[in-house]
């Protein structure tokens, strides 16, 4: 009787370890990247993470200078499959980033302001600032474009990264 409690016993435990295992969540896709690239990504914290950390001055919406880290988003795209130096020529400066924000929002970006051959400037996603989380109006990642007078393409709760093909003229 006892080994019929005991067996009765493990079996139960098994069981709801098994339960317990697959009703974990996965973990939660910060980003999006995707359209014209040759590896689409959905980013996790760990996978962003994985990337080298960068960080900047820049004065914010409201004047004041933060530091904000995060990741180059050269180096997203350049895992995503992008070329960027002298393979950026011909069709390919007729290709754009598209970031969306949660809301809708959208911004677009050209290419050539990622490529270090071409600019000084790093655009950031950003998803630190001054050594603490962003603000809850901006988190998870937000787009850091230093020089960028109005800050209308800091773009605020990113979600996705799309790389478009403008369409030839008259198409």
């Amino acid at each position: 009787m006892i080994f019929i409690q005991r067996f009765c016993l493990i079996v139960v435990s098994i069981t709801c370890l098994s339960i317990s295992a697959t009703a974990q969540k996965a973990p939660e896709v910060l980003l999006t990247v995707g359209g014209e690239v040759a590896n689409p990504m959905k980013l996790t914290r760990a996978d962003l993470d994985g990337f080298a950390r960068q960080s900047l001055r820049a004065k914010d919406h409201d004047g004041k200078e933060y530091k904000y880290e995060g990741v180059a988003i050269i180096d997203i795209l350049q895992k995503a499959g992008l070329k960027f130096g002298d393979a950026l020529r011909g069709k390919a400066l007729a290709t754009y980033l598209l970031a969306e924000a949660t809301d809708g929002y959208q911004a677009v970006y050209a290419l050539p302001e990622f490529d270090p051959p071409t600019t000084d400037r790093l655009i950031l996603l950003a998803d630190r600032r001054d050594g603490g989380a962003l603000p809850t109006a901006a988190a998870p990642l937000q787009i850091i474009v230093p020089g960028d007078k109005t800050h209308a393409r800091w773009v605020r709760q990113v979600k996705s990264i799309t790389i478009v093909r403008a369409p030839k003229v008259g198409q």
